[in-house]
């Protein structure tokens, strides 16, 4: 009874063996994903860089910090210049007012010349006045009627000049404005902001150290979605298409695969070489075409990592 167990035992090994060897994939590959290098977009000492390597980070979350200090002081400074061109404007009010009061006080003028002139007119009517007291109060209605008009223009004048002064001292505004702007988008640059939701692949920079604008501080990846970048040949090529779904298979332990749905999404519109890892030469002779696989990855999955497609 005992060998007749060994024996099922024996037969049972060789069936899921052969099983196994019988399997063929239609293509085989490895996995990968997009990676993205994210750069300082500052020059400065690194104040703050909170992520480490396999790090999970969110899209924009703040992970850094450059030194900004001196943009802040030029961008304060300018701001500084700003409140400064509204002190040597002048208000024309002031001077407004008081060409007003001249102007009123020579109307009441007027109005009191008048009335003498009046009274003139009838008493010279009654013989109690003379011409010449009508004629010199004539010419001071006219002269003070000047000075009313050079008062008039004057006041026009003043306006005028004031006003074009204080534009030509605004006008330097909007210049510094927009320095003040430029200077603050470089201080935000000094921010370390993560450009995607992923996963901190490795890190090349560390708080305390001096970078530079364009000098690399990490590297991450989404990892929740894979690639399996596999080759196909010209005869396979009719049996695809995008968006087509197909079996990925990996390695659970020698003898079994773990299997994943994915998608085909991208097809190479042109042939190439089998690469090199391929070991026979004539293999690598052979003309392919480049695929690639969207598999979800459930932790498992990691780049390089060896996979297989079943169409």
């Amino acid at each position: 009874m005992k060998q007749k167990l060994i024996l099922l035992l024996a037969a049972c090994t060789l069936f899921f063996s052969a099983c196994r060897n019988k399997f063929t994939s239609d293509a085989s590959g490895t996995f990968e994903t997009e990676e993205v290098i994210v750069s300082a977009e500052q020059t400065g000492k690194i104040l703050l860089l909170t992520i480490n390597e396999g790090d999970q980070i969110e899209k924009e979350a703040h992970i850094g910090q450059i030194d900004v200090t001196n943009d802040k002081l030029k961008a304060e400074q300018i701001e500084a210049s700003i409140q400064a061109l509204q002190q040597k404007t002048s208000n024309p009010d002031e001077q407004i007012d008081l060409i007003k009061r001249q102007l009123n006080v020579q109307q009441s003028q007027m109005n009191q010349l008048h009335k003498e002139r009046d009274l003139i007119s009838i008493l010279l009517k009654a013989d109690a006045a003379t011409q010449k007291q009508l004629d010199d109060i004539n010419a001071s209605i006219d002269q003070l009627g000047k000075q009313t008009e050079v008062t008039r223009q004057q006041l026009n004048v003043n306006v005028t000049n004031i006003n074009t002064q204080n534009r030509s001292i605004l006008s330097e505004r909007s210049p510094l404005e927009k320095n003040v702007a430029q200077i603050k988008n470089q201080i935000s640059k000094g921010e370390i902001i993560s450009p995607m939701k992923g996963t901190v692949l490795t890190k090349y920079a560390y708080e305390g150290e001096m970078t530079a604008a364009g000098k690399a501080l990490f590297k991450m990846a989404n990892l929740e979605n894979m690639n399996l970048k596999a080759y196909v040949s010209g005869i396979q090529l009719a049996q695809i298409k995008i968006g087509q779904t197909v079996k990925v298979l990996i390695d659970e332990g020698k003898k079994d695969f773990k299997t994943y749905p994915g998608t085909i999404t991208w097809i190479a519109s042109k042939s190439e070489f089998t690469p090199k890892t391929i070991q026979t030469k004539d293999e690598r002779a052979n003309l392919v075409y480049a695929i690639k696989v969207k598999v979800k990855n459930d932790g498992y999955l990691k780049i390089g990592m060896y996979g297989e497609v079943k169409f």
